[in-house]
């Protein structure tokens, strides 16, 4: 890894169209973790190396990584592919969960709107008041809606956190405790929704019911990755 980064990726990729995976999965995870660069092909080579291991909870853990910088319908069905040939749950297709997807990529600019509009609103409104002209109460409902409308979107609309599971035998369990009623013992690769958290446990959504797993059962999924592309 002493060579720049431009140059161990193009061995990498040199490696994997020569079909020596594992040597080329070393150093593109070497640039993923080290220098904190990747290029969207690398991350779905990281995810077809690792789908060809076995090792489906790297593998979907890549794909999604490779989704949250560059979301698109066919990694969202390959993800679902891979969990039903797997028997895993939590990868199925939805239109629902690709229009967030696709929301959230321009969040920011989004919001820079609405704070504009707010700004603007707001403004029109103390010239009114300024000439003393009548504002109505339906201009001042309006408005205060559209603030609240704006608080709600800046602070509470987000993408869940999800996680995937990335140990074998893992108890879910039905409270914060290892002495709780056991709802569930799984293996790797399922994905979850993350609820929240109380110290050691996270609180997710299994079966469509509240349910709670230790951390380090738990594989974060990106939202985004905060590194640079390499192209």
């Amino acid at each position: 890894m002493a060579q720049s980064p431009t140059a161990a990726l193009a061995q990498a990729d040199s490696l994997f169209n020569q079909h020596s995976y594992t040597q080329a999965l070393r150093i593109y995870e070497q640039l993923l973790s080290q220098k904190r660069i990747y290029s969207p092909q690398m991350l779905l080579k990281m995810a077809y190396i690792h789908e060809g291991l076995q090792q489906y909870t790297q593998s979907m853990h890549y794909l999604q990584l490779f989704y949250s910088k560059h979301p698109s319908r066919s990694v969202l069905r390959k993800m679902e592919e891979v969990g039903l040939q797997q028997h895993l749950s939590g990868y199925e297709y939805t239109d629902w969960n690709f229009f967030k997807t696709q929301f959230y990529k321009y969040y920011t600019q989004i919001l820079e709107l609405l704070l504009v509009g707010a700004a603007v609103s707001l403004t029109l409104l103390l010239m009114r008041w300024s000439k003393h002209k009548t504002i109505s109460t339906q201009a001042k409902a309006g408005f205060l809606i559209y603030l609240g409308f704006l608080f709600y979107f800046a602070n509470y609309l987000n993408l869940d956190q999800q996680g995937i599971i990335q140990n074998s035998n893992v108890p879910i369990m039905t409270a914060p405790s290892a002495g709780a009623g056991l709802v569930a013992t799984v293996g790797t690769g399922h994905k979850v929704n993350i609820l929240g958290e109380q110290d050691i446990w996270y609180r997710i959504e299994w079966n469509d019911q509240t349910a709670y797993i230790r951390k380090n059962n738990l594989l974060l999924l990106p939202q985004p990755l905060s590194g640079k592309d390499l192209f």
